[in-house]
């Protein structure tokens, strides 16, 4: 029998672990991190951002995110608890 690999976490919140470790990472090296090519992560950022969970600035030639923890997580079994919550269970300092 051939087991498919899997992995609790979706890529989005792997990006969003990434980002709280080290907002000022760049999109090609979240993408080594995650283990998805750059331009996945491109898009997962902009998902991020649009839908208000993160936000950036420009600093020089680099982005600098923060993350709004106070955001709700978005699937209905995780209703009432925030992204401050999935950060502080997996040990991430809140941004």
């Amino acid at each position: 029998m051939s087991h498919t690999p899997w992995t609790f976490l979706t890529n989005h919140a792997q990006v969003l672990l990434c980002v709280a470790r080290n907002p000022r990472l760049t999109a090609r090296e979240i993408a080594a991190a995650v283990g998805i090519t750059e331009r996945a992560v491109q898009r997962i950022l902009v998902d991020l951002e649009q839908t208000g969970y993160i936000s950036h600035a420009r600093d020089g030639r680099r982005n600098t995110y923060q993350i709004h923890s106070d955001r709700p997580m978005r699937h209905p079994a995780q209703q009432g608890h925030a992204i401050r919550d999935l950060l502080d269970l997996l040990g991430q300092p809140d941004p």
